[in-house]
């Protein structure tokens, strides 16, 4: 899939592209070496997260997924099996779904929630406000196909 250029302002158009981790790593991966460290951070979580075998959808919004050479972190919004339970879960794994130690720890802000009976509204109203810039703007965010 072709994701489409950044606008003037440095940002996806508005919407939800979608894209595998191979290309979002060849479209935002290169460049500043910041860069590179927060998509080695993105590899890290996102294999973190599908070895629990309950990771369904995968986000991206933010810096990262704009023409800003130095991003300082990666934000991602995951959806988890309805079954998904990060208390059964330790060490690094557990940190994923940890917010704080997720950010601490990882360099990563994490969403996360599990796509149980009535879910798809609350993410559907997460994934709009994500598409808000700081100023009021809107733009696209990426779901990294699995």
């Amino acid at each position: 899939m072709m994701m489409p250029p950044c606008n003037a302002q440095g940002d996806l158009p508005p919407g939800v592209h979608q894209a595998t981790l191979v290309e979002v790593v060849a479209r935002f991966g290169q460049g500043a070496p910041e860069r590179v460290r927060v998509t080695e951070r993105l590899q890290q979580v996102m294999a973190l997260a599908q070895e629990t075998g309950k990771l369904e959808r995968v986000f991206i919004w933010g810096s990262y997924v704009t023409d800003k050479p130095d991003p300082r972190d990666i934000d991602l919004f995951l959806i988890m099996a309805p079954d998904f339970e990060s208390n059964d879960y330790t060490g690094a794994m557990h940190l994923v779904f940890d917010s704080e130690a997720a950010e601490r720890e990882l360099g990563t802000t994490v969403f996360w929630m599990t796509s149980s009976a009535g879910s798809q509204t609350t993410m559907a109203f997460f994934l709009e406000q994500f598409q808000i810039r700081r100023d009021g703007g809107r733009r696209g965010i990426v779901e990294v196909l699995l």
